[in-house]
């Protein structure tokens, strides 16, 4: 071993494997209460999806992602009919991505799997650093600062 190297994963290995945990179980969930249509790379549309529509440039900006594959994820879920673009009554020559009823569902359905998978985790952990666990990884991620709900 180099005196880099460490017995300890760093950050982002860390940082994969709970995307990937959580991930999984997300999507096997979600296969077994009939969504086995998608696949977790679509999670970069539909994690940020809001009902009322959203512009694909802010779905590339809040998942990091790079317009041309967030284009490509929205033409696949609209194909499966979980989202349809429409026109932004703000600026007609924009579009928003909103979801359709099968996708609302998905949204629903997810957001309960995932409240299910926190509680969990909540409850193994202990609320409290649960809380902490989840407050520093909004600082690393540089994201704003929520109040506990």
């Amino acid at each position: 071993m180099t005196r880099n190297q460490t017995t300890e994963p760093d950050l982002g290995v860390l940082a994969a494997q709970v995307l990937i945990s959580v991930q999984r179980e997300l999507f096997a969930e979600l296969a077994e209460q009939g969504f086995d249509d998608i696949q977790p790379r679509a999670g970069a549309v539909l994690a940020h999806l809001r009902p009322d529509g959203v512009r694909a440039s802010e779905l590339a900006l809040a998942s990091g992602r790079h317009k041309q594959v967030i284009g490509s994820l929205v033409d696949d879920l609209e194909r499966l009919g979980y989202v349809e673009r429409r026109p932004d009554p703000a600026d007609r020559r924009a579009k928003l991505v909103h979801p359709t009823e099968r996708g609302l569902l998905q949204m629903e359905t997810a957001a309960a799997i995932m409240r299910t998978i926190e509680a969990r985790h909540a409850k193994a952990m202990g609320r409290r650093e649960y809380a902490t666990f989840k407050s520093a990884l909004r600082r690393v991620a540089g994201l704003p600062h929520r109040p506990p709900s």
